[in-house]
Formats: structure tokens, C-alpha cells, sequence
């Protein structure tokens, strides 16, 4: 048996494989595969509405916060957020604890000026900020939620007064928050809902139209809510997938269930790198992610005996990002607790090989 731990693309429910792969080759009674369906056919329109409509359901929205799949990944987002919202007189108010938070706020700045309010990357961003004040004259205010490379994750979101946006690509409904207190939320599909080729904006239309800048037509959300995620053909496949993660959520119990769940297997893995003597985790414990967990081995020289010996176990996907290095095993939705305690077990055989 595989146990994938890998960061993204990553584990999705087999049910949903199950679903999807029989859509490829034909969907319901169409007679034909869905990758080949047109976007704007009844089958289709139903597959989206239903998409958005489970978005809105688990997130609790209201009417005001719209739903969106579009192209481009959390990475144009980097870049559509600020177009939407500043204008080159204005400043937006940025949390800088990693790499993508890095990234969005290098984007930020070819649009109006970033107030980088706080950092933890004098500390190897191994905590998140919590001494820090956001301007009241910022636009908004931008947070990452999770961080997938160094393993920290908002243990609470802060309260401000501004605009809150926040890249939630790596943790989006792994757990339960007031998402209405949200100006825009922007995700990544490929690591908890769904497969890579599609990105989730949900975003509170009264922000939108107070800039004065000519947005071209694609890159403005009012003209995707306009035409409800159909302006361009929509990542057809990729929002089916969506949907049926979506309504996997949703049978097993919304996100309050699946953060239970979550919980769990962080605890459980967490406990491990504490107790084994081989291992480290170096982040402040406050601060530690649900999602990714990053850990390396206090010698060096075993690091890669251990990731050959869990490989041969059937454990994939744990070696860690480059900049971080050691081990990263991420904690998706979907992952079984049963895989967190196969991976604990192997940790445990290797510290007894090597004690």
C-alpha cells in the first residue's frame, strides 16, 4: 500500500478517482467523456453551479461573498489581487512568512506601494508574527494562512479593522473560520480540493470597483461574477474534481468533522518528532502547521537512509522542500489517520535500527 504524504499535487478521496476516472470516459448518460463535453452544456452548467453551491454551503458565506474557479493558480492571484483593489497611490498591508507571502508581495508592489507590517524571516520563518499593527489607511490586509515550506500555519486570524485577503492554498476547509470576515480568500486546488489547473476566489463584491485603474477584462472579478466563472472556458475536469471533493467534504460532516480529524493525525505525528530521539521539529509550537509538517534528523548523515527506508515502506512524498530540506509530511483532508500512524511506526523501527 502507497501512503502519500506529498505536498501538492496531493492525496485526494479514492471515491473521487473512482467518480472522476468513469467521467473520462463517459459522463452520465451523455455518451461521451466530460474532457470533451462542451463547457456551456446543461451537464456542465450543473457540474459548476453545484461547484460554488458546496463552496458556499461549507464556508457558511453570505450573500455578498461571491464564489469563482478560474485559471491561473494562487500564483496569478499574486498579481489579480492587487490590481483589483489598489491603485498606485494606495497601500496594502502584507504578513511576510514565507516564500508565496514573499512572492505576493513582490507582485503587490507593481501596483501601489506594501507595508510589510511584520516578518518571521530573520527566524527561518519558523514562527508567525504576532507583535504587529496594520495601518488603518491600508487597503487591505494580506496574510498566508499556511505555509507549505516551513511549516507554520496562523494559529488564530488576526483582527483588523482592514480589508482582510488571505491565501488559504495549502489549508483551505481544513478547518473551521469565519470566512464572511474575509474581503477575498484566493486557493490553490491541487492540495485540498482538488486536482492542480484551477484556483478558488471567493471574494466580497462590495470591495470590488474602488480602484481607478482600467483592469483588462479578464483580470477583473466582477466581470467573472458577471458570468458566473464562465467569462473564458473554465478548467472543465478540474472543477468536476472539485466538486466531488466538495461533496466528500460535506458527507463526512463539513469542516467542523474534518478538523477533528486533522487534529488527530497533527497530534500524533507531532508527538513522534518529540519523543524519537532521531528527529526535530523546529518550529515555535504555537505555530505549527495542521497541514505540513517539517522536521529534520539531529544527524544529518541519516537523512537519506531514512527516506530509503520509508520508501521502502510505501511511504512517498516526505522529502523535504529544497529551501527547508529534512522531511515534510503533509496532513491533507484526505489523508487516512491510518497513514500518520504507518509513517509513526516506521519512525519509530528506524530510531530502534539506528539507536
Amino acid at each position: 500500500m502507497i501512503h502519500n504524504f506529498n505536498a501538492g499535487p496531493s492525496i485526494l478521496p479514492k471515491e473521487v478517482f473512482e467518480q472522476a476516472s468513469q467521467a473520462v470516459l463517459a459522463y452520465g448518460n451523455s455518451g461521451i467523456s466530460l474532457l470533451e463535453m462542451g463547457h456551456r452544456t446543461p451537464e456542465f452548467t450543473a457540474i459548476m453551479e453545484e461547484a460554488r453551491s458546496l463552496v458556499k454551503d461549507l464556508m457558511k458565506l453570505d450573500d455578498d461573498h461571491k464564489v469563482l474557479f478560474l485559471h491561473g493558480g494562487a500564483s496569478t492571484q499574486f498579481m489579480q489581487v492587487p490590481m483589483n483593489l489598489l491603485d498606485p497611490k494606495d497601500s496594502a498591508a502584507y504578513a511576510d512568512t514565507g516564500v508565496w507571502s514573499s512572492k505576493a508581495i513582490k507582485e503587490a508592489k507593481l501596483f501601489g506601494k506594501v507595508d510589510v507590517v511584520c516578518s518571521s524571516k530573520d527566524n527561518r520563518y519558523r514562527n508567525i508574527p504576532n507583535d504587529f499593527a496594520v495601518p488603518n489607511d491600508c487597503k487591505y490586509f494580506h496574510i498566508t494562512t499556511n505555509n507549505t515550506i516551513y511549516g507554520t500555519q496562523w494559529p488564530t486570524i488576526p483582527k483588523t479593522s482592514n480589508v482582510m485577503v488571505a491565501d488559504m492554498s495549502s489549508d483551505i476547509f481544513s478547518r473551521v473560520i469565519d470566512f464572511n470576515s474575509f474581503g477575498l480568500i484566493y486557493a490553490g486546488a491541487q492540495k485540498n480540493m482538488g486536482p492542480a489547473g484551477v484556483n478558488l476566489v471567493v471574494v466580497n463584491e462590495q470591495i470590488l470597483g474602488k480602484t481607478k485603474r482600467t483592469i483588462p477584462t479578464i483580470m477583473d472579478y466582477r466581470n467573472h461574477i458577471a458570468e458566473g466563472s464562465m467569462l473564458n472556458t473554465p478548467p472543465v475536469f478540474a472543477v468536476y474534481v472539485c466538486m466531488l471533493t466538495l461533496r466528500w467534504l460535506k458527507a463526512n460532516g463539513g469542516i467542523a468533522a474534518i478538523e477533528k480529524w486533522n487534529n488527530e493525525k497533527a497530534a500524533l505525528l507531532y508527538s513522534e518528532i518529540d519523543e524519537n530521539p532521531l528527529f526535530v521539529n523546529h518550529i515555535h509550537k504555537t505555530d505549527r502547521s495542521k497541514m505540513n509538517v517539517c522536521f529534520v534528523m539531529h544527524d544529518e548523515t541519516l537523512e537519506k537512509p531514512f527516506l530509503d527506508f520509508a520508501h521502502e515502506n510505501g511511504i512517498i512524498g516526505i522529502k523535504g522542500h529544497r529551501l527547508s530540506g529534512g522531511f515534510r509530511a503533509s496532513l491533507y483532508n484526505a489523508l487516512p489517520i491510518s497513514s500518520v500512524q504507518h509513517l509513526v511506526e516506521v519512525m519509530r523501527t528506524f530510531a530502534q535500527m539506528h539507536g
